[in-house]
């Protein structure tokens, strides 16, 4: 039973972030961000929604098998290392929808991404299966940072 409060209490957390960064974000959607210049490589708004739904039940899945692990400095590391780089990504929506600051937001995502890659390998360290979750994260927000790049060219004047 135990182990199964443990996936459930991830799945809070994690989605807890995404509601309040999706509370942020709705508003401005269809006001400020749809007044942007968007870039050709900006995907469909619909897409976001789905995609992140399931970025972040692959993270709080990641750092449940990370927890089930036996207790260690490595895993203690790895999951503050997590709830660290949830912080970044809960302030990266802050930045970008309710503050409009398109080039801080940029500048703190290419700190969400070091965040996400360190823990990913310290995820790694403990064990593999939670490592290979968090890469498609990773990968998004690789992804996320050359379209924030992109918008802060288009709109920065």
């Amino acid at each position: 039973m135990m182990r199964w409060m443990g996936l459930l209490f991830s799945l809070v957390i994690c989605f807890t972030v995404a509601g309040l960064g999706g509370r942020w974000t709705a508003g401005e959607v269809t006001g400020w961000y749809q007044r942007l210049e968007r870039p050709t490589i900006a995907p469909p708004n619909w897409v976001f929604g789905p995609a992140w739904t399931l970025l972040y039940a692959l993270m709080a899945v990641a750092a449940w098998r990370v927890w089930l692990t036996t207790p260690s400095a490595a895993r203690s590391w790895a999951l503050w290392l997590f709830v660290a780089q949830l912080a970044l990504n809960l302030a990266w929506s802050w930045i970008f929808f309710q503050r409009h600051e398109i080039g801080l937001a940029l500048a703190e995502l290419i700190l969400l991404w070091a965040a996400i890659g360190a823990t990913t390998i310290a995820f790694g360290q403990v064990t593999a299966s939670a490592a290979w979750l968090m890469a498609p994260y990773w990968a998004w927000v690789s992804f996320a940072a050359v379209l924030n790049a992109a918008y802060w060219r288009l709109n920065r004047g």
